[in-house]
Formats: C-alpha cells, structure tokens, sequence
C-alpha cells in the first residue's frame, strides 16, 4: 500500500508503547462499552464452538472475550505488528495461546487467501482506513454468519475533529490519517456481500452494525 495507509504510516503511530497501554486498559478494566456490544450481539447469537477473526484486533481482546463465551479459535489480522508481543503476553495469561494465531497482512487486500470464519468483528478499525466500504465487504465477505463492526458517526463534529487530527498528523510528518466514512455505505457493502442488518447501536460518536449471512 501507498501514502496514509502504508505499513509505515500505521506503525508510526500504533507504536508498541501504545499496544502495551491497551494491554494494561484491558487487563484493568476488560473491555471497553462498545467493545463489550460488539462480543454481546455475537455471544447472544451462540458462539460455541465458533471460528472467529478479528480484523485490526491489536491486542486480540475481542477474540479472546469471544474464547471465554464459546468460540473454538480466533485469529487476528493486523497491519501493524506492533502489538504481536503484548497479544502474546494476554493470551498465554488467557491460557489460550493455543487457540489464538497472528498474521500480519492488509486484511483488504489479503481476505481471498485467508480463511472463512464463523464470526468476524472490527472494532474502532474502519476509520484507520481509506477505503472503508472495500474493508467492510472483505470483512463480511469472510463471515460464515456473523459479522459485527464499530464506526464513528458521520457529524459535522466528528467530521471536524477528524479534520484537526489530521491536521496535526501531517505537521508531525505522520502517514497516518483517520476517516469518516459514510455509514450507508458501509452498511451497502456488507449487504453486497449477502448479510442482512440485524442489530444496530447507535451513540454519540460511535456507531455499531450487527449482520446475519442471508439464508
């Protein structure tokens, strides 16, 4: 990949003393609200014995919350390797190190070769990328039956504090950026790929969509 989406504009900012803060939040507190939503609207759908992918997982706190409910495995699809060490450390602490892998590779770019799973989940992903509708329908073109994933509103503030964050990635010469996509479009590409809307939670900066694969 070129320019904001680069391997090294997202290294430069999800840095290894970011993962080990997470790792801390998420030994302290678990997850956070729409984190614990997105595991609540699979783990109310039956989750025993699922495959799950997490796509952008950083520390892999999803798929291990998913573990704890029922799921049978997990893989974690970075851009970053940043946080490989501290998701190491969590799940030996989880006792499911052997449950768990890691790959390194643009999950939209790279979703043809990597496996179907039962549940996918992205949380606080799709606004660290570009180009967010062919994410989501790589995401959802993955899931066997459930497909969950987190997204800022499309407000003029959150439009406006995106802009300013920006603003100062570029005067620190980041590559990074974040983006506010358009929710009916994101929500057009998981249906392209045969899910059906089946739950929603909508907050003041964050939006979550749930799908079901249509029968």
């Amino acid at each position: 990949m070129a320019g904001c989406c680069s391997r090294q504009g997202y290294d430069s900012f999800f840095t290894e003393k970011l993962a080990r803060r997470d790792a801390r939040h998420y030994r302290r507190r678990g997850l956070d609200a729409n984190g614990r939503r997105i595991v609540g609207f699979a783990a109310r759908r039956g989750v025993e014995g699922a495959t799950v992918l997490d796509v952008g997982g950083g520390n892999g706190a999803l798929g291990l919350e998913l573990l704890k409910a029922g799921a049978a495995s997990a893989i974690t699809v970075e851009l970053s390797s940043s946080y490989d060490e501290t998701a190491a450390e969590l799940s030996r602490e989880a006792g499911v190190e052997d449950r768990v892998e890691r790959l390194v590779v643009d999950f939209a770019d790279a979703a043809a070769q990597l496996p179907e799973a039962d549940v996918v989940v992205m949380h606080r992903v799709v606004c660290c990328y570009p180009d967010g509708e062919a994410l989501v329908a790589a995401a959802a073109g993955r899931a066997r039956r459930l497909l969950a994933f987190s997204f800022p509103r499309r407000a003029w503030w959150t439009r406006l504090g995106a802009s300013g964050v920006n603003v100062v990635f570029a005067a620190r010469r980041m590559e990074f950026r974040s983006f506010i996509h358009r929710p009916k479009r994101l929500v057009s590409a998981a249906e392209r790929e045969g899910m059906r809307a089946a739950w929603a939670n909508d907050a003041e900066l964050w939006r979550i969509a749930g799908f079901e694969r249509s029968s």
